[in-house]
């Protein structure tokens, strides 16, 4: 750890007394202050903090990141001492005061989370190879995609500060982390001990150090960022060549797994010239037996993706590492690149299911509700026949609306377009013709889908077997999508 563990118990103290919590901070500073903050306005977070007593003394040196007078520090910190908190480096001497040395950050209700100082916070200075990263963009898609189902054991690969891991302790019996930086794994332990919680840390190279052993449960945030394979950074640097680290891990995934345990990571992958990025990806999951979905939720062109990912580490000024970058794309035609989440689980289907797509649209949170939820619907398709599916009553899913596009004819107005809307969950939209509109308007629980089928047929003029034959893969496609659910007997 960073600290001794009578440190950790200190420093804890110290935090809970000053109620420097994301609760605490927000009562202090107001919604004003709070706001500016977010957007890395200090103003007036300084103004409500002018008067220096503990809680403010933190929120000045670890929120607003400046520098305070010595004695200031130490009463805020204490009982932790200034020499322990300066050899762990929580904080460093800057001028005549003290300022952070890490980043000491406020999490959730009563959680704290320590990470090495962001470069924007210390512009000119080259950030260490072993970084730590705190809780950026990434990691709260992570923290949302992740299922929150009680597990006995759970994974976490490439743990970094050990901010899955925290999530994981609330609802995984046992928690394993590993990394391959021994400096992130001190940084992980000293987050465990801080929030109370004991995690099982293990150092080396993603899977490697969990060989053999399987996990009902894995999260990963791994170091996905795509290029020819150099590694400055180990959080964003995996040292493969191109998108293989999503590949890696897919492949790894069926040993993992027990029975019915689910593997969730974040990736990024290329979009070739001429080659569909979809059938790309998924050539990841061929022969794992695994159901899986891969969700794209950002694609960038290579200029910008590489523009951010140097100015992530403070490298923005250096043109030649952006040129070789960018001619490593050009040379592999990469002309875009994807970024999302990829999800599988291992059911024991013979015919597992393999979704690829784009989800782009504002989805309702938290996205790991959505993603348990389509697995469950794949399960209750699985165990189903056509003559199952006919078997099941539906109903239609909660506030769908119909959208129709029609132009005025010299018989009045024809419908071009109907498309359902989805307002909720994973807020999907689908172009319908009037058979499926009808299909789902009827489905209210009350009958059987054969029973609806044969009302249907009639009014359609068509056999109830020509309808159910047609209707069996649509009502499948409905109810992976939620606009129909099953009503239980």
């Amino acid at each position: 750890m960073l600290l001794s563990p009578a440190g950790v118990e200190a420093l804890r103290t110290a935090l809970t007394r000053a109620a420097f919590t994301a609760n605490g901070i927000a009562l202090r500073l107001g919604p004003q202050a709070t706001g500016g903050v977010a957007r890395n306005d200090f103003r007036a977070a300084l103004r409500a903090t002018a008067d220096r007593d503990p809680l403010a003394t933190l929120i000045r040196v670890f929120i607003c990141e400046q520098t305070e007078p010595e004695a200031a520090v130490a009463a805020a910190l204490a009982p932790l001492s200034i020499t322990e908190a300066l050899d762990a480096g929580l904080v460093e001497r800057h001028g005549d005061g003290l300022r952070m040395g890490l980043d000491l950050e406020p999490y959730g209700d009563e959680w704290w989370v320590l990470a090495d100082v962001p470069a924007s916070a210390r512009p000119g200075r080259p950030l260490h190879a072993e970084h730590v990263l705190g809780i950026g963009g990434a990691t709260q898609t992570m923290i949302g995609a992740a299922i929150r189902r009680p597990v006995e054991s759970a994974l976490d690969l490439g743990t970094g500060s050990g901010v899955q891991a925290l999530h994981l302790g609330t609802h995984a019996r046992r928690v394993t982390a590993t990394d391959l930086s021994r400096r992130a794994l001190r940084f992980a332990a000293t987050t465990a001990a801080l929030n109370g919680q004991d995690w099982e840390l293990l150092q080396g190279d993603m899977v490697a150090p969990v060989a053999g052993r399987r996990f009902d449960l894995v999260v990963s945030n791994p170091p996905f960022v795509v290029g020819p394979g150099t590694t400055t950074h180990v959080y964003r640097d995996s040292g493969r060549v191109g998108d293989a680290i999503g590949a890696e891990l897919a492949a790894a995934a069926p040993g993992l797994l027990t029975e019915g345990g689910t593997m969730q990571y974040l990736a990024n992958w290329v979009h070739v010239t001429g080659e569909d990025w979809g059938e790309r990806v998924a050539g990841w999951f061929a022969g794992t037996g695994l159901d899986a979905w891969v969700i794209q939720r950002e694609v960038a062109d290579p200029m910008a993706y590489v523009n951010l990912w140097l100015t992530d580490v403070g490298e923005a000024a250096d043109p030649q590492r952006m040129a070789d970058w960018l001619d490593w794309f050009d040379a592999h035609k990469v002309e875009a690149i994807g970024f999302g989440i990829v999800s599988l689980r291992r059911a024991g289907h013979d015919d597992p299911t393999l979704r690829v797509e784009d989800l782009r649209q504002r989805v309702e949170a938290p996205m790991g509700d959505r993603i348990a939820g389509w697995f469950d619907r794949q399960s209750w398709l699985h165990e189903r026949d056509t003559e199952g599916l006919l078997s099941a009553r539906y109903r239609a899913a909660d506030g769908l609306r119909l959208h129709q596009e029609a132009t005025m004819g010299p018989d009045g107005w024809g419908v071009d377009r109907q498309v359902l809307t989805m307002p909720h969950g994973l807020r999907w939209t689908e172009e319908i013709d009037p058979l499926v509109l009808a299909l789902v308007g009827g489905a209210d629980g009350a009958l059987p889908l054969r029973d609806q089928l044969a009302l249907l047929a009639v009014a359609h003029d068509v056999t109830v077997d020509e309808l159910a034959e047609a209707a069996g893969p649509i009502v499948a496609h409905l109810v992976e999508r939620g606009f129909i659910e099953p009503v239980a007997a």
